[in-house]
């Protein structure tokens, strides 16, 4: 006989089929919605991020390309400056040479005078004095040496500010090459779309670089080195002035004083001739004194030779009578007696060596004053010699000064910078 199968599993009711598909409807309802809802908000988000991103790339391309004129006005500036100073740094290269060869042309007459000053530094020992003669000398040369001297601080200066010209032309050269190079750079950026080829992912691109600074920075670095460009081109330009009107002025003032140098060279003649004779009857009468010492040392040397051999006996005499028995060995009035007469030629010997020290120093004190005074007549002498050939060498100022350029100018005081 047939049965029906029995299959496993729960078995639902109509009504809790119907329920079930009400549910299903509504969830589908909801995610429908739900969906919608999203949908919407895509659409809409899109819309927003696709108008803040053409805003923003629309924006930052506007400030690029601000920058860029930005920068390069500033380069067109640094431009100018690079011109006007190299200009600057030219002229006053040419004057700081102009000024040099008029330093170079006062040499020639400070010749004579240096000649004689440096003749006279070969005088010796007291006669290295700063006499008349010297002071007229100096006097002589004291008005081409302060010429010489502002020439020489004008091509110092000249030097000096060279330096800070260049200085402050390699701080805009330094400024223009930055700036050209940030100009490329931006231009670049500003080049760059959705369709370059060259545009990836960069690792941290929002990172502040450590090196950057603030844009007043910028903006005031750029303005320092044009300000200080120009303030130095300034003060270039008053110094070439100044030393254009240094190299017109002139100066005669030696002529005036050559004879007065000529009147105290031959007074300081005859005051070396004085001065020798009286020195050489001090010489003499020198001599005398030295000779008389020395025979008063040599008695004083054998009156002590004499007190010595009378100590000798006096102290032996004390000596041997300690050996006596031990009964004899008394105080009496000999033992007394030689202690006193030890004691006073001790005394007298020390004496008589404190004089002679005393006689030999004066001794030496002559011969030393004797040697002054003979080094002092050979320094005379030279002197006489040397004085006498600035005589000789000062008669080259009466002839014309072109017949005397020397080969070699030893005197050139010009430095080489």
């Amino acid at each position: 006989m047939a049965t029906l199968s029995t299959k496993p599993g729960q078995r639902f009711s109509v009504p809790d089929w119907h329920t079930s598909s009400r549910l299903l409807s509504a969830d589908a309802e909801r995610q429908r919605s739900a969906s919608h809802q999203v949908r919407q908000e895509a659409r809409a988000l899109r819309n927003e991020t696709n108008n803040q991103t053409k805003w923003d790339e629309h924006d930052n391309r506007t400030r690029l390309a601000e920058r860029i004129s930005s920068v390069n006005r500033w380069k067109e500036t640094l431009d100018k400056c690079l011109t006007d100073i190299d200009v600057e740094i030219d002229a006053l290269a040419k004057v700081k040479e102009a000024v040099e060869r008029a330093l170079q042309a006062k040499n020639l007459p400070l010749e004579v005078s240096i000649e004689c000053l440096t003749l006279r530094e070969s005088r010796r020992a007291v006669d290295v004095v700063r006499d008349p003669v010297e002071e007229e000398l100096h006097k002589e040369v004291k008005a081409i040496e302060k010429v010489k001297r502002e020439l020489q601080q004008r091509v110092n200066e000249a030097f000096d500010q060279l330096c800070r010209l260049q200085g402050a032309r390699q701080e805009l050269g330094c400024d223009h090459r930055r700036k050209v190079e940030a100009l490329e750079i931006d231009r670049v950026c500003l080049s760059l779309s959705t369709n370059s080829p060259n545009i990836s992912f960069k690792v941290n691109p929002t990172r502040v670089p450590g090196r950057s600074t603030a844009l007043e920075e910028w903006e005031h670095n750029s303005q320092y080195n044009k300000e200080n460009a120009e303030a130095e081109m300034k003060a270039s330009a008053e110094l070439r002035e100044a030393a254009l009107l240094l190299m017109a002025q002139t100066d005669n003032e030696l002529e005036a004083q050559r004879a007065a140098t000529e009147f105290a060279l031959r007074k300081r003649i005859r005051d070396l001739e004085r001065a020798s004779d009286e020195l050489k009857w001090q010489e003499q009468n020198t001599l005398e004194e030295i000779a008389e010492l020395e025979e008063e040392i040599r008695r004083l040397e054998e009156d002590l030779r004499r007190k010595m051999q009378a100590l000798k006996v006096a102290q032996t005499r004390l000596e041997t009578r300690t050996c006596r028995p031990d009964g004899e060995l008394c105080r009496d009035q000999v033992q007394y007696g030689l202690t006193d007469e030890v004691h006073q030629l001790e005394g007298t010997i020390r004496a008589l060596k404190q004089k002679l020290v005393e006689s030999q120093a004066a001794l030496d004190a002559l011969y030393r004053q004797l040697h002054r005074i003979q080094t002092d007549l050979g320094c005379k002498a030279n002197s006489l010699v040397l004085d006498n050939k600035c005589v000789d060498s000062r008669r080259k100022l009466v002839v014309p000064a072109e017949k005397f350029v020397p080969e070699v100018d030893t005197f050139n005081r010009t430095t080489n910078r």
